[in-house]
């Protein structure tokens, strides 16, 4: 469906008040280079008159606590990252379109409506500026609007980018000031490296993979989540969460659906929150990078075999379970060798389909931002990369209840075998 957007005002939004000039460190994690990046989402909102004017007002004041977002990324020597808060501000783009909410369907379905023209459009060029967060909020006919945000992931996880939101969303509904309040704290690093190991012959550069990743959103209700948590439990007397399901549903439906060789390895890589595994634990109002990528292996055969998700789900509460060991292994840099030998960065395998990566957005708080009219129906992550197999699983858009898992992990020729192999689990009887 064809939607045509006017972008009325462009500009830079500054804190409302001087901050302070300075540099800031960043910590390891935000280093990485994996990170540097930007990550895409659409707000989807009900209901908000003049919503463009209330969250530019709101966003400017909550750049006074949070005045680091507000700076730029500068790379003083390599390998070297800061943050210089420099207050120039952050890019906002106030738009409108004629177009309701209802008649794009709430942008339930991503496949069938374009969604570029809700997302800032390129800085231009005079500017010279890279700026952290990009906005721009939409207001449609209906009275609803859309904020598409690209976010600096050098600077925040998802953890961190939603209480930046949640700032804002508080003194847009009149607070004197946001309920948790920020905290740099990025001075954690990992110990020094070992010496260098002996030089072996270069290995061929791996070669990039050519599959195109088709989109494909699965919906899971959650009495059907809830049966299958009753079934783990019967069989094993153990209990498991939402994700432990999701989770197992997702890697083995799509493991059963591609035609790999029966003893190929299969990847699940899924990243969880590490603030509370720091020692002394990350202090509330932190909102840096904090988070580690937690993998297990299996063969296809083994995945294939599984009559049903409870032996899956159990691979997954191991790989939870060594967590803590393998974080405080990457703080303490023994990730780096094991018997004289270089351990992959878990931070950066490399894109394989034989790898699947997962990430869960329903705890991040992204569902809660309320700008005085409530929160959003959904948010809709958008695809980062086109070789990297993944899915996102967030909460259905509302009125309904339960999960729905957003997904860029298969082929075409893969994307119906998928679906229907998921949801044959989904739909099938209690054993």
């Amino acid at each position: 469906m064809a939607m045509f957007v006017i972008r009325t005002k462009r500009g830079l939004v500054k804190p409302a008040k001087d901050t302070l000039f300075t540099t800031l460190d960043l910590s390891i994690i935000d280093k990485l280079p994996v990170l540097r990046c930007n990550f895409r989402t659409l707000h989807v909102f009900r209901h908000g008159p003049e919503a463009a004017r209330v969250i530019r007002e709101a966003l400017s004041l909550a750049l006074v606590p949070y005045y680091p977002l507000a700076g730029r990324l500068k790379e003083f020597k390599p390998r070297c990252l800061q943050i210089e808060c420099s207050g120039d501000g952050v890019w906002y783009v106030e738009a409108s379109t004629d177009c309701t909410l209802d008649s794009v369907n709430f942008f339930d379905d991503m496949q069938s409506i374009s969604y570029d023209n809700l997302l800032p459009d390129d800085i231009p060029e005079i500017e010279h500026i890279d700026p952290l967060v990009q906005m721009q909020v939409t207001q449609f006919s209906c009275g609803g609007f859309v904020i598409g945000l690209v976010f600096s992931h050098s600077i925040c996880d998802g953890l961190g980018a939603a209480q930046f939101l949640n700032a804002v969303g508080e003194l847009a509904r009149g607070l004197d000031k946001p309920t948790i309040e920020p905290v740099w704290h990025r001075n954690f690093s990992l110990a020094p490296q070992p010496p260098a190991l002996p030089k072996r012959p270069p290995a061929d550069s791996p070669q990039m993979p050519h599959y195109k990743l088709e989109h494909a959103n699965i919906d899971i209700p959650m009495d059907q989540i809830n049966r299958l948590k009753k079934e783990f439990q019967q069989v094993t007397e153990r209990s498991c969460s939402t994700f432990d399901i999701v989770a197992s549903l997702f890697w083995s439906s799509r493991t059963k659906a591609i035609n790999f060789d029966p003893n190929t390895q299969v990847k699940l890589v899924f990243f969880a929150n590490c603030r509370h595994l720091m020692e002394p634990p990350l202090p509330n109002g932190f909102y840096g990078n904090c988070f580690f990528p937690v993998t297990t292996t299996a063969s296809c055969e083994s995945l294939r075999k599984a009559h049903n998700i409870v032996e899956v789900v159990k691979l997954i509460q191991v790989a939870k379970a060594k967590l803590h060991s393998e974080f405080g292994k990457y703080l303490k840099g023994e990730h780096l060798k094991v018997d004289n030998e270089v351990k992959e960065d878990p931070f950066a395998p490399t894109p394989n389909y034989a790898t699947l990566f997962m990430s869960e957005w329903g705890r991040l708080g992204f569902d809660h931002v309320d700008y005085k009219w409530g929160p959003p129906v959904h948010v809709v992550p958008i695809q980062g990369s086109s070789i990297v197999p993944a899915g996102i699983m967030r909460s259905l858009p509302l009125p309904n209840r339960g999960i729905r898992l957003a997904t860029w992990c298969v082929e075409e020729a893969h994307r119906l075998p998928f679906i229907d192999q998921i949801h044959g689990v989904i739909n099938q009887q209690l054993l």
